[in-house]
């Protein structure tokens, strides 16, 4: 039982960040239903990566375990009149639609929060619900160009860098999900529901909290330098490093203790926290020369016994089988029914009496409908019915 168990939450969210948002709190035990057309969600299909995989691609995994799908045509007033019946014995309502969609559609908060005043409405979007840019897509390199983000990393010179990662989805998945559990706390203690209102902007902005604050109150500008550096606003050395075998990841050592390790005299006799930010080319240059002489292994040998800061710079092949990563047990495996053994990262948390689990993988397209219409009441002539006519999409 996890802690949510009992909670129900109606997942009407696509793509990354509401679906992330919704299957955390399935993680946590919520009953978590996702709402989606007859045909499925887009990103089902969506060759993430160009991982097709059989009926259900790997992305389409990644976000959707723990759900149960309900597959419902909602341009039809029956679709819409089940959906408002789900949302009667529902707590949460997730949804990331384009603006203006939710009111066509009967599933704005208006709409909702009347049919259950209690309902924890989470309303998802790019750059807020209103304002200059409310109708521009919400996708996640538009977020990071717009945020000021890639300008804090790199070369003077080099293009504007993005991340890795999907890194705005996320935090504004988490965004989702923390204001989710917040207004749920507040249900509990008051009785009343409340619209949690979540927008990618924001979310990328409020994630550089350090950075904006060092540009707002500290007034110092984002420079990047002629040398490749991991952050404007973090002193040198600071960043990825060739070595004889590969790459080491170091950051912001002190430079007596550096210098000492490299053999080089005139960098430890700079000083840490003010040569570090007004030499730093300089410094990452020195750096970047005397790295080859060694392996990866040799260097962080060293570096460790010094107690610098290092690391190595893995692949996701080395990252599947890093001893803390196999420790912690990062990653889990289940069986799915169509895509055979399925391996997805895990859990980002860990609870002593209720510890997440994967209680099933992601669902196919209607595979739960006519199981969560016999719940809302729906007799199997009628689920029947409404199969027929195109309604929802039941699978047996």
């Amino acid at each position: 039982m996890g802690i949510l168990s009992g909670y129900r939450v109606v997942d009407l969210s696509i793509a990354m960040a509401g679906p992330l948002a919704a299957m955390r709190l399935g993680d946590l035990g919520a009953d978590v239903v996702k709402v989606e057309p007859t045909t499925g969600e887009w990103q089902r299909s969506a060759p993430a990566g160009g991982a097709t995989g059989n009926q259900v691609n790997a992305s389409f995994l990644s976000l959707n375990r723990n759900k149960r799908s309900l597959a419902v045509n909602l341009k039809s007033e029956q679709g819409r009149a089940i959906v408002h019946d789900l949302v009667r014995r529902s707590d949460v309502f997730l949804q990331n639609y384009r603006p203006g969609v939710a009111e066509r559609l009967g599933m704005d908060y208006a709409t909702i929060s009347a049919i259950n005043p209690k309902i924890v409405y989470v309303s998802m979007s790019g750059y807020g619900e209103s304002g200059p840019y409310a109708d521009r897509p919400g996708q996640d390199l538009l977020l990071q160009a717009l945020s000021g983000a890639m300008f804090s990393v790199g070369r003077d010179g080099d293009p504007p860098a993005p991340a890795g990662t999907y890194a705005i989805d996320a935090i504004t998945a988490y965004s989702a999900f923390e204001g989710a559990l917040a207004a749920l706390l507040h249900r509990e203690r008051t009785g009343e529901g409340q619209l949690v209102s979540v927008n990618m902007l924001d979310a990328a902005i409020a994630v550089q909290m350090q950075e904006l604050s060092v540009f707002t109150v500290g007034k110092v500008p984002q420079r990047r330098g002629a040398e490749p550096h991991g952050h404007t606003y973090i002193r040198a050395p600071y960043g990825v490093f060739a070595t004889k075998d590969g790459y080491l990841a170091l950051a912001m050592p002190p430079l007596d203790v550096l210098g000492d390790a490299l053999g080089l005299p005139e960098l430890a006799a700079m000083e840490t926290d003010v040569d570090g930010h007004t030499r730093r080319d300089e410094i990452t240059a020195m750096v970047r020369e005397q790295l080859p002489r060694r392996t990866t292994a040799e260097w962080l040998e060293l570096f460790d016994a010094r107690g610098i800061w290092a690391g190595p710079v893995n692949s996701y092949a080395d990252l599947l089988t890093d001893p803390q990563v196999r420790h912690n047990g990062s990653f889990v495996t289940y069986e799915h029914p169509t895509e055979g053994t399925v391996t997805t990262p895990g859990f980002p948390y860990r609870f002593s009496a209720t510890p997440p689990e994967v209680r099933a993988g992601a669902p196919l397209t209607g595979q739960h409908t006519g199981e969560i219409l016999a719940e809302l009441g729906y007799p199997d002539e009628k689920v029947a019915a409404l199969a027929e006519a195109g309604v929802v999409a039941a699978r047996s």
